[in-house]
């Protein structure tokens, strides 16, 4: 998460006061009890056309390798 971001949660953490861990853990609960929004066939529809696609991949333990090297800036 970039600092920007993560200092803007921990602002908005410190308005409810408390920590930026238990405000997340309070904003995952309430988004687990919200229903799905969107109409089930739209989204079924955006799966099936993503289905129609080739799209470039490689060996995921490179692609894990590589994501790792960016987090540490190498």
């Amino acid at each position: 998460m970039p600092d920007r971001e993560f200092d803007e949660l921990r602002r908005t953490a410190d308005r409810h006061g408390t920590t930026v861990s238990e405000w997340v853990r309070q904003a995952l609960r309430r988004a687990g009890k919200q229903p799905a929004s969107g109409d089930i066939e739209q989204r079924l529809a955006a799966v099936r056309a993503g289905l129609l696609h080739s799209f470039p991949t490689g060996d995921i333990e490179v692609m894990l390798g590589e994501i790792e090297r960016g987090y540490l800036g190498e």
